[in-house]
């Protein structure tokens, strides 16, 4: 049975499916999992496809597991056995959570070089038991890992109060749908499927995961009824479009909410997301590894293209600009740092030198990361982009992200990277790199831009790159990009430079 001492009860209504409870304002992230084991034993707790456990399964897996990690002081970091399917490596970071531990996440794709480097500067044993060290702050549940700019990801740490709130702010915006089955398909590693997959069980709706993305697995899923709602980011929902007129797939009518986050979502195809799920909410969310949620908005296509959403209830913002935070009306629209203050927050980076190169600032209880963007009159945040992403162009500051989303925004194009290049005249210029679904020529692509952007921010030399490089959470791998083009100025092998004019022949 749960700890009297670790929950207190209020009323909530549930999804209408199957039962009422009470709602629970859990201590602790893993505290769910006894509640709902002793309540209802049965219902599904994790289905991968290849393991199925119902909430007492998984609470008596738990308990057996935790004790071969209980022979240490803690919270100490132990890193996640990532050798099994995703559902047992969520049994083994709940497992290392009731031992009173951190659990840490590694990326399946770091070279054994790299994560050699990350053991070492963590501290923490590579065998699964914990670290002896290193303890961390007291109620600290997870490390997880950001790219770094210095090729070793940064550490960040985060406390189980940081995401029992954000569960409780997720619950408060989106409604009611948020406990049903969810359906989490991407790899733990990124802390936005690890966050839905913990989201799942909090709930008492029980989550879904994917061993490897499928677009036509997760179509399925949705369209039994399996899952009724979805976290993702926009390159997989992309994929679930485009799955779905190619095989002239139904609506899925069973889906009742659908959040967006990890990066920006062309919204131009919000209306073919919406006919594809008719009955569901669809939500975008920003935040940051670092901050959890900042700011969500009901997804539509025509909001301006920088809007990302009022805050979070429980999510102070402040813009600080040059020489000050700045409340003329003149100055309003003008970007600055952005600046959170919430109980969602992280702890630290886990170490001085796993966070070399992090551009979080701190000023007290508020935080930044970088981003930069302004609070129009009506309280909605506009995001123009990261400070350390921002180039000059004629005296100018350029920001990739606004030019990158009117690009996404046509239906030639999957994907953009606008990267830096020096200019003898300018000083730097913008080139864009592309990812196509058809043909599309460079004058095109101009008055595109010239319709939606100063003349200063339209690319001027553009490339297509078949191989898109992204990162396992299935963002843009914008570094990745930069290096290829900084090796080859004219163009990386592989790379199509566009023509001004297609041939019509």
């Amino acid at each position: 049975m749960l700890d009297p001492d670790h929950a207190s009860e209020r009323s909530f209504a549930d999804d209408g499916a199957a039962r009422t409870a009470s709602r629970i304002e859990f201590e602790t992230v893993h505290d769910p999992i006894a509640y709902w084991a002793a309540r209802t034993p049965n219902a599904m707790a994790i289905d991968d496809g290849s393991l199925r456990l119902s909430f007492e399964a998984l609470s008596d897996g738990i308990a057996a597991t935790a004790r071969s990690h209980a022979h240490a002081l803690g919270p100490a970091p132990v890193w996640v056995d990532e050798a099994g399917t995703p559902g047992e490596q969520l049994v083994s970071f709940l497992s290392i959570l009731a031992a009173g531990h951190a659990a840490v996440v590694g990326d399946p794709d770091w070279s054994p070089e790299l994560r050699r480097r990350v053991t070492e500067l963590l501290g923490a044993s590579s065998t699964g038991t914990p670290a002896r060290d290193l303890t961390l702050p007291p109620g600290s549940f997870y490390v997880g890992f950001t790219s770094g700019s210095t090729g070793v990801p940064k550490g960040f740490v985060r406390s189980h109060r940081s995401w029992t709130s954000s569960f409780e702010a997720c619950l408060e915006a989106f409604g009611p749908a948020v406990r049903t089955p969810l359906l989490a398909p991407g790899r733990l590693s990124h802390s936005l499927f690890l966050f839905g997959a913990l989201m799942g069980l909090w709930s008492g709706a029980g989550v879904r995961l994917q061993t490897r993305f499928s677009a036509g697995a997760a179509l399925q899923a949705l369209g039994q009824g399996d899952a009724r709602s979805l976290i993702a980011v926009p390159s997989q929902l992309i994929l679930m479009l485009e799955q779905a007129h190619r095989h002239g797939l139904r609506a899925i009518a069973e889906t009742q909410l659908v959040m967006i986050g990890g990066a920006a979502w062309p919204r131009v195809r919000t209306p073919h997301l919406q006919a594809l799920f008719p009955n569901a909410r669809i939500v975008e969310f920003y935040g940051a590894s670092e901050t959890s949620f900042i700011a969500w908005t009901e997804s539509r296509v025509d909001l301006p293209a920088t809007a990302v959403g009022r805050p979070f209830a429980s999510v102070d913002l402040r813009i600080e600009r040059v020489g000050g935070t700045c409340e003329d009306s003149a100055l309003a629209a003008s970007p600055g740092l952005i600046y959170v203050r919430s109980p969602m927050v992280f702890t630290d980076y886990v170490t001085p030198s796993l966070a070399r190169g992090a551009t979080i600032l701190r000023d007290g209880e508020w935080l930044s990361v970088g981003d930069m963007g302004h609070l129009d009159a009506d309280g909605v945040l506009h995001l123009v982009g990261r400070q350390q992403r921002m180039f000059v162009v004629q005296g100018k500051n350029l920001f990739p992200e606004e030019v990158e989303q009117v690009l996404t925004e046509h239906p030639a194009i999957a994907a953009a990277s606008v990267q830096a290049m020096p200019d003898g005249v300018r000083g730097k210029h913008a080139v864009a790199v592309l990812e196509l679904v058809q043909p599309i020529d460079r004058a095109t692509l101009a008055d595109w831009c010239r319709a939606r952007l100063e003349p200063y921010k339209t690319p001027r030399r553009v490339y297509a790159c078949a191989d898109w490089p992204r990162t396992t959470g299935g963002k843009t791998d914008h570094a990745a990009l930069a290096r290829c083009l900084a090796a080859n100025p004219e163009g990386p092998a592989g790379w199509q430079a566009l023509p001004w004019r297609l041939s019509r022949t």
